[in-house]
C-alpha cells in the first residue's frame, strides 16, 4: 500500500457548473442572513442599553440640575410637602433637605451613630421619640419641623448654623456641602420651579388605590381636594404653584404608588417616556395621576 498515493484531480470540464439561478438564490439566501444578524444585534443593543440604564430623577432649578434616585426623591417630596402643610416658606424646606441629605443621604435607614436612625438620624436617647416613631418619614420630618420653628429667624439664618441647632450633630461644617441639592429639591417641589422635575423609572411594579394616594397627599401636603376615579386620581389645587407641587410629588413619588402619568393641565410626564421630560401646554390647577 502506497501511503502517499494521491486520487487523480477531477478534470475542469468534468466539474459541475452553478446556473446562475442558484446563483441569485445564493446571494438572496446570504442576504437574509445578515439582515437577520443585524436585525439580532440592534435588537439585541437596544434591549441591553435599556437594562443597563438605572432608575434616576433629574431635578433643575434655577440653573442648577441634580440628580437622585427615585427613593431620594421621594423621602424629599414627603419633607417638602409636610412644609405646605404647616405653611411654611420654602427655606424651611431647603433647610430640612439640606439636613437631611447630609444626615442619611435622603433615605430612611434603620442604623447610624449610636442609636440614630431616621431620615433626619434622631436619636430616641435625645428625645427625638422611639426608635419606631423616628422611622416614620412624616413623624421625623414633622418633629425636625418642630425644633426648627423654635429658633427665630430661621428664615435668614445661614443654613449650617441653623441646622447644627436643631440636629446639634457632631459634623457641623458638613451641612454646608449640601446645601446646593436642598435648594434645588426645594424650589422644584414646593412648586416654584414648573416642570423641574422628571424621573426615569422601570415599568410600574406597584399598584396603589386612588384612594390610598390621596390620603398620603392628605397627611403630607394637607391637600383634600382630590376625586378618585378608576385608577385615576384626580387633584384642584389652589393655585398654579401648589398644581406644580402636587405633580412634582406625584412623579416623584411615582415609583412608590406605580403612577404612569402625571398632567398639570394639558402638560405631561408620561412613565414611558423615559428621560422625554414635560410636554409642552398650559398650566392650571387641575393635577390628573394616572395609576397603573
Amino acid at each position: 500500500m502506497l501511503l502517499d498515493r494521491q486520487e487523480p484531480a477531477v478534470a475542469d470540464s468534468h466539474r459541475p457548473h452553478r446556473t446562475e439561478r442558484q446563483k441569485r438564490r445564493g446571494r438572496i439566501a446570504l442576504l437574509v442572513i445578515v439582515l437577520i444578524v443585524a436585525s439580532a444585534g440592534f435588537l439585541g443593543t437596544r434591549f441591553l442599553w435599556k437594562s443597563v440604564q438605572t432608575p434616576e430623577c433629574t431635578i433643575t432649578a434655577g440653573g442648577m440640575t441634580e440628580t437622585f434616585d427615585p427613593e431620594q426623591t421621594g423621602n424629599a417630596a414627603l419633607i417638602s410637602a409636610l412644609s405646605m402643610k404647616r405653611d411654611m416658606p420654602p427655606r424651611a424646606a431647603t433647610i430640612a433637605l439640606t439636613t437631611a441629605f447630609q444626615e442619611s443621604k435622603i433615605r430612611n435607614i434603620r442604623f447610624g451613630d449610636r442609636d440614630s436612625v431616621g431620615l433626619f438620624q434622631q436619636r430616641p436617647s435625645q428625645g427625638w421619640g422611639t426608635t419606631e416613631q423616628i422611622l416614620d418619614p412624616v413623624y421625623a420630618t414633622n418633629k425636625f419641623y418642630d425644633a426648627l420653628v423654635k429658633y427665630k429667624g430661621y428664615e435668614t439664618a445661614d443654613i449650617t448654623k441653623i441646622a447644627q441647632r436643631v440636629q446639634r450633630s457632631g459634623f457641623p461644617e458638613a451641612y454646608r456641602d449640601h446645601e446646593s441639592q436642598g435648594r434645588v429639591l426645594a424650589s422644584t417641589l414646593t412648586g416654584h420651579s414648573p416642570a423641574g422635575l422628571t424621573c426615569r423609572l422601570d415599568e410600574a411594579t406597584a399598584h396603589a388605590a386612588p384612594r390610598a394616594v390621596a390620603a398620603d397627599l392628605a397627611r403630607q401636603m394637607g391637600i383634600t381636594t382630590a376625586t378618585a376615579g378608576d385608577g385615576v386620581l384626580t387633584v384642584t389645587a389652589p393655585d398654579v404653584r401648589r398644581a406644580w407641587a402636587v405633580a412634582h410629588w406625584a412623579v416623584a413619588r411615582a415609583a412608590q404608588y406605580g403612577a404612569t402619568a402625571v398632567s398639570v393641565g394639558d402638560r405631561t410626564w408620561e412613565r414611558s417616556g423615559g428621560d422625554a421630560g414635560w410636554s409642552g401646554g398650559t398650566d392650571s390647577t387641575t393635577v390628573t395621576i394616572k395609576l397603573a
